[in-house]
């Protein structure tokens, strides 16, 4: 036989829902943003410096979510360049540039920050 026995109540687990619900991350995320279109600037290869400084971020508010995200408006006949440094392209003669991993290296650490910031807020008393 198996019996579950439990003291208290959840009245911790209610009001940090609570604190959740009336908090306004939007700050929070501006700084992260932030520092992820810097870190983006930084880490981009450079030639006219045109791609390096399109870097923008927006924060939506998607079905009961928040959602942070880069992009780069750095656009030539349809094609975003930022992508084509990442993944490669192919040129107009046969050849093949290879990408460079320039943005997964510069993300990584404001991915771990906001996640330490975020467990640490969650785990507060």
């Amino acid at each position: 036989m198996i019996s579950v026995h439990h003291k208290g109540d959840f009245t911790s687990t209610v009001r940090f829902l609570e604190k959740l619900l009336r908090s306004d991350y939007r700050q929070l995320l501006d700084k992260y943003g932030q520092m992820g279109v810097d870190a983006l600037k930084a880490a981009t290869p450079v030639d006219s410096g045109k791609t390096a400084e399109s870097w923008r971020y927006e924060i939506q508010n998607q079905n009961g979510s928040v959602v942070l995200r880069w992009y780069n408006k750095n656009v030539n006949k349809g094609v975003n360049i930022a992508i084509i440094l990442q993944m490669g392209h192919g040129t107009r003669h046969g050849g093949y540039v290879q990408g460079r991993d320039y943005i997964n290296p510069a993300l990584r650490p404001i991915f771990d920050a906001i996640a330490t910031e975020a467990w640490n807020e969650v785990t507060r008393g």
